[in-house]
This record gives structure tokens, C-alpha cells and sequence, in this order.
């Protein structure tokens, strides 16, 4: 080990700033959360605006979102969700709002998610459905939706150990009513999406257990964050994050949830990609694939950066290769 010279911290120290600066640029597998503004509407355009890295996207219902009717469904797909359970157990409204986007607008469907973490009380968002009626809901209209050809994902629970409790139990009461007393059969499924808030060491273990769970299927994190914590802790955990799923060919997609306004937020003001001002912070424009901006999330406006310099990708590339040529002698 070289000791720890005056030089050496140095070359360390650009490295570090080049590597914050820079972030985990370019990904495919990025999505977004949609949660629209009305106040400010203007901040809907941001998330399909160029350049972006941004593949696909979902807003927690069945049909697209109007603001985005001018983009491609090829450039950025629109993944509907069944968001909770209808008041019929029997309704098959989904499906059918489905079909009619596949069969009469002529938009091609190729993904669909089912019931937001239903595991959990709707205090804390979550849909809060029994397993045995949503897995009614889901041969109902999950089931003709695979024969369709489009590949659905199970539902997303909570990030609590009784997430997986639940899911066990849904995919019983499926097998029960598909199998309807005759030789034993199971509800089939593409993906498993996956929700967390917490520290990284915590994410990589939830994804373990899921991992073990559902072996030989991707997994979408379809929402996740670190929640209320420091700018630099979450600034460090979307780059760690970010990196380890672009790496992992075991996670097919993943969505970061913070798409709204830092003064908004429920996950803490750092969390958000946007400033109270309307602007993209760094993690904004490092999920979007663009070089940091400098604009502090508690920002109201254009005019002020986070203290330090404001770094981009090329200035990075440059404290890279510096920090490289430094480090040989």
C-alpha cells in the first residue's frame, strides 16, 4: 500500500469529485415514477425532454399519461399498473382498458404492473388488499393479459419482511383457483417488482431474498430511495445503487422515486430530483443521463449552487485521467 502523501490525497480527492461530479450516467434500464404537478405543469415536460436515458415509465393507473401523447411508445413506454382492487372482485375493467390501448389506439403493450404494495395500510400508500382477492383479481384480468403476449409483473409490496409473507400467500390462493380441485397448477408471472427505502447494505440484501425467493426471474425496482437523510449519504446511495442494478443483469428495469419537487417531497427534500425551485438536481440529472447541475435541492431558484464546484462529465473525464496518470508514478 503507497503511504498516504500529500500528492497521493490529492489524486484521491480528484477521483472522489470527478466521480460525484459524474455519476452513473448511461443506463436503459432507468424508468420513471410519474406523479404529475399540477401546480407547476410545467415540470411534467422535464421527463421526456432530451437528453434523457429514460426507456419507459408508469403512473399508478391503466391508461397513459396525456402530457407524454406527443413521445413514441417505442421511445418511452408506458406500463400500465392496477393500482388497487375494484369494488367487484369479478371486474375486469383493467383487461378490458388494456386491450382497448393494444387493439384500438394501436399502443403497443408489451408490460403490465399489479397492485401497489398491497401488504401495506392505506395511511402509508399502500393498497392494502387481502391476497386471496387479489389473486382472484389477478386470474381475472393478469392471466388473459399473458395470453396476449404481454408480460406482467407480480405485485409490488413493501420493502417489510411481510412483503414476502404476502406474496407466498397470493400465489397459494392463485394456484387454489386455477387449479379449481383438478391436478395442481400456479399463476404464472414475468418479473418480480420490488419496492425499498433505506440504506444500500439494505437494498442489497432485499434483493438477496427476493433473489432466493424467485429464482431465474428479473426483478423491476419500481420504486425505491434513500429517505431523510443527508444530501451527500443520498447523493452516495444513487450512485452506489445505481451502478450496482445497471451491473446486475438479475434487474431487468428500475424507477427512482423522486420526480417531484424537493419541498413536495415525502422522502425528504435530497431525495427529490427536482429543487423547490423547479430545477434538476445532480441526482435528477444523473438519473436523466446528464452531468451533475450544482442546483442544492432546497433551491428556489436558478441563480444558487451547492457549495464547491460545479463539475460536468467532461471536467470529469479530465480528474479521471488525471487522478489515473498521477497514481502510476
Amino acid at each position: 500500500m503507497l503511504p498516504p502523501t500529500p500528492t497521493r490525497a490529492l489524486v484521491l480527492s480528484l477521483a472522489l469529485v470527478a466521480q460525484a461530479a459524474a455519476g452513473p450516467l448511461a443506463s436503459s434500464k432507468r424508468g420513471l415514477v410519474f406523479t404529475p404537478n399540477s401546480s407547476s405543469p410545467q415540470d411534467n415536460l422535464i421527463w421526456a425532454s432530451q437528453p434523457s436515458d429514460l426507456t419507459w415509465y408508469y403512473n399508478y393507473q391503466e391508461i397513459p399519461s396525456p402530457v407524454f401523447d406527443n413521445v413514441s411508445q417505442s421511445a418511452f413506454e408506458f406500463v400500465p399498473m392496477m393500482w388497487g382492487k375494484p369494488d367487484d372482485i369479478s371486474d375486469t375493467a383493467f383487461l378490458k382498458t388494456v386491450k382497448q390501448l393494444v387493439q384500438d389506439r394501436g399502443v403497443n403493450i408489451s408490460h403490465a404492473l399489479a397492485f401497489n404494495e398491497p401488504d401495506g395500510p392505506a395511511v402509508y400508500g399502500g393498497s392494502n388488499i387481502d391476497p386471496a382477492v387479489a389473486a382472484q383479481i389477478w386470474v381475472n384480468n393478469f392471466e388473459p393479459l399473458r395470453k396476449l403476449g404481454i408480460r406482467v409483473g407480480l405485485p409490488a409490496c413493501t420493502g417489510a419482511p411481510a412483503g414476502l409473507t404476502w406474496l407466498k400467500d397470493f400465489l397459494k390462493s392463485c394456484s387454489e383457483i386455477v387449479s379449481d380441485g383438478g391436478p395442481t397448477k400456479n399463476c404464472t408471472f414475468d418479473f418480480v417488482p420490488l419496492h425499498w427505502y433505506g440504506n444500500f447494505e439494505g437494498l442489497a440484501s432485499h434483493m438477496g431474498e427476493y433473489a432466493a425467493a424467485f429464482p431465474n426471474k428479473t426483478m423491476w425496482l419500481t420504486e425505491y430511495n434513500l429517505n431523510h437523510q443527508d444530501l451527500a449519504s443520498t447523493q452516495s446511495f444513487y450512485n452506489t445503487s445505481a451502478e450496482y442494478m445497471d451491473r446486475l443483469p438479475l434487474v431487468e428495469r428500475y424507477s427512482l422515486f423522486g420526480a417531484f419537487r424537493s419541498d413536495v417531497s415525502n422522502v425528504g427534500p435530497n431525495a427529490a430530483m427536482l429543487s423547490a425551485g423547479g430545477e434538476l438536481t445532480d441526482i435528477g440529472a444523473w438519473y436523466l443521463g446528464r452531468p451533475g447541475t450544482g442546483v442544492h435541492p432546497t433551491s428556489g431558484g436558478g441563480a444558487f449552487r451547492a457549495s464547491g464546484c460545479h463539475v460536468t462529465a467532461a471536467l470529469a473525464g479530465t480528474l479521471f485521467a488525471t487522478a489515473a496518470a498521477l497514481l502510476s508514478f
